[in-house]
């Protein structure tokens, strides 16, 4: 969609009347009020008062919902944020606010600030405390109330029939694009986004694939950022035609992704499948993996308890540092940090702590000289070595079949107790459903249970190739992890000044 022009302004002058125009939309693609037309009937407006504009105030995308003083663009020069004006300007009374409440609000707060308030639905500037233009502004706010709850109640009602009829209607799920015929069209097919999907499937098969306990969602949503993967609502944004804003990855975005069933292809409403009459989730697209696949990416990212004894488990490194988490001091043992303009060093002894009373000097080099003492021993000891490939193939999950037919079954039984199949019709068909059910339960029982596991595939590469080809500093790191690397390092005075350590398996497994 092409980028939205504001016209010309000009300098605010102290005339009097230096207004802001205010536009709103909830939808870009809301033909009624687009931002061409509200602009033009503003322009009039304008003219009839004998004023002229000062800024645009243009919120798109924002419901009439909003508090006006909340609004992105709007509500600064309420909160006066943005400088001197003489009053605000808007198409309609609706344009302003949405509901009674926010309208008069509004109205009120410039009117006692001694400000303009214009609208192109009213002849001239209103007068508040004219008591015929007070009621006919209510009027006008009251009439935008009420046609702002039944447009809500025809959008609910048109998600229960589209849900009702396995139709989508909300935006897509990370992983999927709708696809229309017709540009403005219904949606004919769920497919899979090229890129979401990718994305995503690797982030699952990374975290399903790993042994070190370092590449947790959280690291995750750091790599995702920092190599510049659009978070999911910067993708929408894009997919429907407006800037991106550079929203990072959170935890609980990705976390959610992974554990949810409309992964599977399901309609979902409120976090849960739609059911369809069968009892069974609808579904409306290809899965981004199987019910396995989704069962233990849950168990590989459920937070794990705390160790006994209340100590915290070791977290993984969300940083660019090639040693952060892995080197430590060689003197007393306590792991280094970035000490400035020295690098790494030692910083027990200056925290007071106990083990790091006698650690003097405190050992201290350069990130860079360190960092490349590392990679030469690292490349040396392991370079040669193979890269296997880690794919997670899912077993039978027979069992987690089972249990969402009981629970299908324990619902329709619950549902039978309520009343719900009291007619002859329903009876008949909560028999045949409750039958299969149970049926398919019995048959599943019969199948032998395979379990998940992980498969190797060669990739003709050697470690030193990935070491190569790594686009920073972290995923060097995931290497390192590996192969269990750790770094020891002494002061200046010490017979060897960087130790490295690591295990003895010399191919790589990932």
């Amino acid at each position: 969609m092409a980028s939205i022009v504001r016209p010309e302004t000009t300098e605010y002058d102290g005339c009097g009347k230096c207004l802001v125009g205010v536009r709103r939309l909830s939808r870009k693609s809301e033909s009624s009020n687009s931002p061409e037309k509200q602009a033009g009937l503003i322009l009039k407006a304008t003219e009839e008062v004998g004023g002229h504009i000062i800024a645009w105030a243009d919120d798109w995308e924002v419901s009439g919902a909003t508090d006006p003083r909340t609004r992105p663009e709007f509500g600064p020069w309420l909160r006066d944020e943005m400088g001197p004006y003489d009053g605000i300007v808007g198409a309609a009374v609706d344009r302003v606010g949405r509901n009674v409440r926010d309208v008069l609000n509004t109205a009120y707060t410039i009117h006692e600030a001694g400000q303009l308030l214009v609208t192109a639905d009213h002849p001239g500037v209103w007068n508040l405390d004219d008591p015929n233009e007070e009621s006919e502004l209510l009027v006008k706010a009251l009439g935008a109330q009420l046609e702002h709850r039944a447009t809500k109640k025809r959008i609910q009602d048109e998600h229960v029939r589209a849900r009702k009829a396995g139709q989508p209607k909300k935006q897509p799920s990370y992983g999927y694009m709708y696809v229309r015929r017709v540009a403005t069209g219904k949606v004919d097919e769920i497919a899979y986004h090229p890129e979401a999907t990718r994305q995503i499937r690797n982030v699952a098969r990374r975290i399903l694939a790993d042994t070190t306990g370092q590449i947790t969602v959280s690291t995750e949503c750091a790599r995702l950022t920092r190599e510049g993967v659009l978070s999911p609502r910067d993708l929408l944004a894009v997919m429907y035609g407006r800037e991106p804003k550079g929203i990072p990855w959170q935890y609980q975005t990705l976390k959610g992704i992974l554990w949810s069933e409309a992964a599977l292809g399901y309609l979902m409403h409120k976090g849960k499948p739609v059911l369809g009459e069968d009892g069974r989730p609808i579904q409306i697209a290809p899965p981004l993996w199987d019910r396995a696949t989704r069962f233990a990416l849950i168990e590989k990212t459920t937070p794990k308890q705390r160790r006994k004894g209340g100590g915290k488990a070791a977290q993984a490194a969300k940083g660019t540092k090639l040693l952060a988490g892995i080197s430590a001091c060689g003197n007393c043992g306590e792991r280094l940090t970035v000490n400035g303009q020295k690098g790494y060093g030692c910083i027990g002894r200056v925290k007071g702590l106990p083990h790091s009373r006698d650690c003097k000097p405190a050992p201290t080099m350069k990130i860079h000289l360190l960092d490349a003492e590392l990679e030469r021993w690292f490349l040396a000891e392991y370079g040669f070595g193979r890269v296997m490939k880690k794919e997670f193939v899912p077993g039978t999950n027979y069992s987690a079949q089972i249990a969402d037919l009981e629970a299908d079954r324990k619902r329709l039984r619950e549902d039978r107790r309520a009343g719900l199949y009291d007619a002859e019709d329903d009876v008949e068909w909560f028999r045949a459903e409750y039958s299969r059910m149970g049926n398919e339960i019995a048959e599943l029982k019969k199948l032998p249970e395979r379990p998940s596991g992980m498969t190797l595939i060669p990739t003709g590469e050697t470690v030193a190739d990935v070491w190569r080809d790594a686009r920073d500093n972290a995923a060097r790191r995931e290497l390192l992890y590996e192969f269990d690397v750790r770094v020891k390092l002494f002061s200046y005075d010490a017979p060897q000044r960087v130790k490295a350590t690591g295990t003895n398996i010399y191919d790589l497994y990932r």
